[in-house]
């Protein structure tokens, strides 16, 4: 037996999925990440790091990875995934794929997941620090 599935196209999504939270500007993700409110997640992938650089004190976690980096019960989480109250704004490059990974991170249960409204470009656009990804295109110690 079949399964009726409603069919919806990508713009009528995005509408129904940010319905359901309250986006912020880069400017209120910035503050709030300065103040130790949120963390900040990027989940674009290299190339655009490497083009575009890197926003200061943001997480890198890449968006095949993200539910299992962030899930506060996944048996691979990162040490920032602290529980299901953590504020986390994810980041992607125009703010349309962060929109849908919020999404999944209140199925996971985080329930104060946000995006930034225009992603990188609107933050980088707003004048907010920025810096390069270094030559060998590593962003940490091993």
């Amino acid at each position: 037996m079949a399964v009726s599935e409603e069919r919806v196209g990508i713009d009528a999504l995005l509408e129904r999925v940010r319905a359901g939270y309250r986006r912020v500007g880069a400017g209120e993700a910035y503050e709030a990440a300065r103040r130790g409110e949120a963390l900040l997640v990027d989940i674009r992938y290299a190339a655009l790091r490497a083009r575009d650089g890197l926003i200061p004190g943001a997480l890198v976690v890449e968006r095949n990875e993200l539910e299992w980096r962030l899930d506060p019960q996944g048996s691979h989480r990162l040490p920032e995934a602290t529980g299901h109250d953590l504020r986390v704004v994810v980041i992607c490059n125009e703010g349309y794929a962060s929109s849908l990974a919020a999404e999944s991170l209140h199925r996971l249960g985080l329930h104060r997941a946000t995006d930034l409204v225009g992603g990188f470009q609107a933050w980088r656009a707003a004048g907010l620090p920025v810096t390069a990804v270094p030559r060998d295109g590593r962003l940490g110690s091993p």
